[in-house]
C-alpha cells in the first residue's frame, strides 16, 4: 500500500468491508446504516427537483435550511442560540476539517489529536503544514487532563476532538469542555470539534456542545453531518458552527475549495428540519445498540461497557484468542467466522495492536440478529 506523508494511501476500512462482500459475511464493519431514510425525506427531495433551487446557493447556505438550523439547535435538551452568521452549510465533515485547519495553521504548527480517532484527522493536519501530536484515551477510554496537558507545547495551534467519539461511543461532558479550555486559555489554541453523532446519546444522556462553553466557543470550528443524522451520507451536506471571526476565516477558503454544498438536498434537508424529531430517531439507534448488547453477551466476545453515543460498540476479544493481534483477529472473524468488524488500532497512528475489535449497529435489526446468532453458535 502506498504511503503519502507518512500515512497509508488505501483505507483499512475500504479493505475490511471488500473482504466481507468476498467472503459473503455479515458485515458490521462500516457505519454505513443499510436500512432505508425516512420517506418524508425522499418526498422533500422529489419536491426539492420541481422547485428552482438547482444553481449554487449562497456561500453561507441555503437560506431556510441556515434558519432552520438555528431553530432546530435552539430546541435540544441543551440549547445552542446562534446568529445567521455562525452557521455554514458545508459539503461533509472531511472538509470542514480541512478547511477549518487551513484557516489557522501556519507551516509547523502543532495539533492535538485524541486517539482512537478517524482516520482522516492525521492527514488532514499534515496536509496542511501542520504537525500531528497524539494523546491516547486511558483504557476505559475517557481522558486524563493532566496527562493531556503533556502535549501541549508553544506549538500547540489546535485541538481535534470527536463526542460522542468514533470509534469508543464516549462522550465529553460539560466539565470535560471546561476542563479543556482552563488547559489552553493561556495560548492561541484552537478548538475543532467534531460533534457529527451529536443526536445519538444513549440511557438519559444529552449531547452538550463544546460550542455551549462561552470562552471556547470564540475559538472552536464545530462540525455537525446531517448525513450522520438522517443516514443521508450520499447527499453530501453539513454544517459547520463558528464564531462570527472564525466563520469569516473559514468561509476565505472555502470559496475557492468547494463554495457551496448540493443545493437540491440543501433545500430538502431545510423542509424535513422543520419535521424532525430527534428523539425518536435516538430511540430506534439506542433500540439497536440494546439489541446488539444483549446477544453479544451470549458469545465469548466482552462488551466491557456500553457505547455511550455514535452508532458504534468496542468489544474486548481476548477471551477468544490472547495470541492474534487485532488485525489477525479482525480478518479472521470476517473470513472464517462471516462477520465482518474492524480493529480497534485501525483508529490510531502508529498502534499496531489492541485487545478490541469495533462493530457498528447501525444496521437493519435482521442484520445484527443474524452476525450475532451465527457468532452465538460459531466461536
Amino acid at each position: 500500500m502506498e504511503k503519502i506523508f507518512g500515512f497509508t494511501h488505501y483505507s483499512f476500512f475500504t479493505e475490511m468491508s471488500e473482504l466481507a462482500t468476498k467472503h459473503h459475511s455479515f458485515d458490521l464493519s462500516l457505519g454505513l446504516p443499510d436500512f432505508d431514510i425516512d420517506r418524508r425525506l425522499t418526498s422533500f427531495l422529489k419536491e426539492a427537483a420541481d422547485h428552482p433551487c438547482h444553481q449554487y446557493e449562497p456561500l453561507a447556505g441555503n437560506p431556510l435550511l441556515i434558519k432552520n438550523i438555528m431553530g432546530y439547535n435552539a430546541k435540544r435538551v441543551n440549547g445552542i442560540k446562534l446568529q445567521e452568521n455562525e452557521v455554514t452549510i458545508i459539503p461533509c465533515a472531511t472538509f470542514a476539517l480541512y478547511t477549518a485547519l487551513k484557516s489557522i495553521l501556519n507551516q509547523g504548527d502543532e495539533v492535538i489529536i485524541i486517539q482512537p480517532s478517524y482516520y482522516t484527522y492525521g492527514p488532514s493536519v499534515v496536509l496542511n503544514g501542520g504537525t500531528p501530536v497524539y494523546y491516547d484515551l486511558e483504557h476505559d477510554f475517557t481522558i486524563n487532563w493532566e496527562k493531556f496537558q503533556n502535549c501541549i507545547s508553544e506549538k500547540t495551534k489546535a485541538v481535534i476532538v470527536n463526542s460522542p467519539q468514533n470509534p469508543t461511543g464516549t462522550i465529553l461532558t460539560r466539565s470535560d469542555w471546561q476542563q479543556l479550555y482552563e488547559l489552553i486559555q493561556h495560548q492561541e489554541i484552537y478548538l475543532i470539534s467534531e460533534e457529527i453523532y451529536d443526536t445519538y446519546c444513549y440511557d438519559g444522556l444529552e449531547h452538550y456542545s463544546s460550542f455551549l462553553h462561552p470562552e471556547l466557543k470564540n475559538r472552536t470550528f464545530c462540525i455537525f453531518s446531517f448525513g450522520k443524522m438522517f443516514h443521508t451520507s450520499g447527499w453530501k451536506v453539513s454544517y459547520l458552527l463558528a464564531s462570527e471571526t472564525l466563520t469569516a476565516k473559514f468561509r476565505c477558503h472555502q470559496q475557492y475549495i468547494s463554495y457551496s454544498a448540493n443545493a437540491p438536498a440543501q433545500y430538502a434537508l431545510a423542509r424535513y428540519l422543520e419535521v424532525f424529531d430527534p428523539f425518536e430517531n435516538r430511540d430506534i439507534m439506542e433500540r439497536k445498540r440494546d439489541l446488539f448488547n444483549e446477544m453479544i453477551a451470549f458469545t465469548p466476545l466482552e462488551a466491557t461497557k456500553k457505547a455511550e453515543g455514535s452508532v458504534f460498540q468496542i468489544v474486548n476479544f481476548r477471551n477468544v484468542s490472547k495470541t492474534m493481534t487485532d488485525v489477525e483477529f479482525s480478518k479472521w472473524l470476517t473470513v472464517e467466522k462471516k462477520t465482518a468488524c474492524l480493529p480497534l488500532s485501525a483508529f490510531y497512528n502508529s498502534r499496531q495492536n489492541s485487545d478490541y475489535i469495533r462493530f457498528s449497529f447501525a444496521k437493519k435489526d435482521d442484520l445484527i440478529i443474524h452476525a450475532l446468532e451465527h457468532l452465538q453458535k460459531n466461536l
